[in-house]
C-alpha cells in the first residue's frame, strides 16, 4: 500500500496527490502539505479543463459539479455556487427538473422527446447528483427532489425507466434489466448515486435496498472498468440520457457500495475486492482498460473505495444471480 501512494503521490495533478493524501493515506485535511495542495487545486489546469468543457444543458452543468468534487473543488467556491444556482433555477415546484433541460447526444435533436413517458426518475437524478457532490445534499431544494425520487419507485426498492400512459415502464432492454426486479439498472444506479452523497440518506433503507438489488447483478464486465472515472477526469464527455449509467462499471459499483456503508464483510464485495485483486499490476496499480493515461486515477478510485469500506456496516443479502443482457433462445431444431 505505500508503494502504491508513493506512485500517486508522484502525480503532476495537485487534486490526485491532494486525495491520495486525505482519502487513501488518511493524512488530516489541517497537514501542511494536505493545505498546501488544496491551494493548488483551485488554480489547477485542471480545473481550467473541467470548466471550459462544460455544456449550458442540465446534464452537462450537474456533471461539470461532479467533476470539480472529484478534483477537490466543493460548495463555497464562486464557480461552484454559481453553477448550483444555475441548475436549481431550473426545478420545479415539486423537487423535478423539466425534460427540456436536457441535450440529447444520442439523438440528432437538441432535446429528447418525452417518447410518451409523463416522468421519468432520471431527469431528476442526473441534475441532483452534481448538486449532491459538492455539498448541497441538505439543501431544502435537493431535499424536495430526493422526496420525488422517493415518490417514484417500484415497491422493491428499485427505480423504473419512467411512467408511461398509466404504467410504470418495467420491461427495460436487456443490458439495462436488473435480476429478479422490474427496475430499470441505468435508472436505479442513477438515483443511487445521488443518495450516496447525502449525509444521512445513504445509510437509509432505501438506499441500501437499491444496492442490493444492484449487487445482486453477477457479472464482471472488466472492459467497463473505469467507465466512470473516464467522465470525471475528462477523458470522455457525458453521453446520453437513458444510457447515461448504461455501463456496468465494477469501480463505480465499489465506489457506491463504500458510500452507503457496506461491510468489506458482504460477500458479494468481498467477492468483487478479490476479483479487483487478481487485475492489480506488479506495481500496485490498475491499468485503465480504454485511457492508460488514467491509470493512476482509477488506483486512487478503487483504493479509496476499499478504504471506506473498512467502516462499513451493512451485509445484504446473498442473492446474486449469473445475468445475460440478452438470454439465447433454445433452438426449435
Amino acid at each position: 500500500m505505500i508503494d502504491t501512494v508513493a506512485l500517486l503521490l508522484a502525480d503532476r495533478s495537485p487534486a490526485l496527490r491532494f486525495r491520495a493524501l486525505v482519502e487513501v493515506d488518511g493524512v488530516a485535511l489541517d497537514d501542511p502539505e494536505v493545505a498546501a495542495l488544496a491551494a493548488q487545486v483551485v488554480s489547477s489546469g485542471d480545473i481550467e479543463d473541467a470548466l471550459a468543457s462544460t455544456r449550458p444543458d442540465l446534464t452537462g452543468m450537474s456533471f461539470t459539479l461532479c467533476r470539480l468534487d472529484f478534483l477537490g473543488l466543493t460548495r463555497g467556491h464562486p464557480v461552484v455556487d454559481e453553477l448550483a444556482e444555475r441548475i436549481f433555477k431550473e426545478q420545479r415546484r415539486d423537487g423535478s427538473w423539466p425534460y427540456h433541460g436536457y441535450a440529447s447526444l444520442d439523438r440528432a435533436s437538441d432535446v429528447p422527446s418525452d417518447e410518451g413517458y409523463k416522468w421519468r426518475p432520471l431527469q431528476v437524478a442526473l441534475p441532483l447528483r452534481g448538486l449532491v457532490a459538492v455539498g448541497y445534499a441538505t439543501d431544502p431544494r435537493s431535499e424536495r427532489a430526493y422526496e420525488w425520487l422517493l415518490a417514484h419507485r417500484f415497491a422493491d426498492g428499485s427505480w423504473p425507466y419512467g411512467q408511461a400512459g398509466g404504467l410504470k415502464a418495467g420491461n427495460v432492454v436487456g443490458y439495462r434489466r436488473l435480476p429478479r426486479s422490474e427496475g430499470c439498472r441505468a435508472t436505479t444506479t442513477g438515483a443511487l448515486a445521488c443518495f450516496a452523497r447525502h449525509p444521512h440518506r445513504r445509510t437509509s433503507d432505501e438506499a441500501r435496498t437499491a444496492m442490493d438489488l444492484l449487487l445482486q447483478r453477477e457479472t464482471r464486465e472488466e472492459w467497463a472498468l473505469g467507465a466512470e472515472v473516464s467522465r470525471l477526469a475528462g477523458a470522455e464527455p457525458p453521453r446520453g440520457f437513458a444510457t447515461f449509467y448504461a455501463r456496468h462499471d465494477l469501480a463505480f459499483m465499489l465506489d457506491l457500495a463504500s458510500r452507503i456503508g457496506v461491510s468489506k464483510e458482504d460477500v458479494r464485495v468481498a467477492d468483487l475486492v478479490a476479483f479487483l485483486e487478481k487485475r492489480r499490476g506488479s506495481h500496485g496499480l490498475w491499468d485503465h482498460p480504454t485511457h492508460p493515461q488514467l491509470t493512476r486515477w482509477l488506483t486512487l478510485d478503487i483504493l479509496a473505495s476499499m478504504k471506506r469500506l473498512e467502516s462499513g456496516d451493512f451485509v445484504g443479502r446473498d442473492l446474486r444471480a449469473d445475468f445475460r443482457p440478452y438470454p439465447k433462445r433454445r433452438r426449435r431444431y
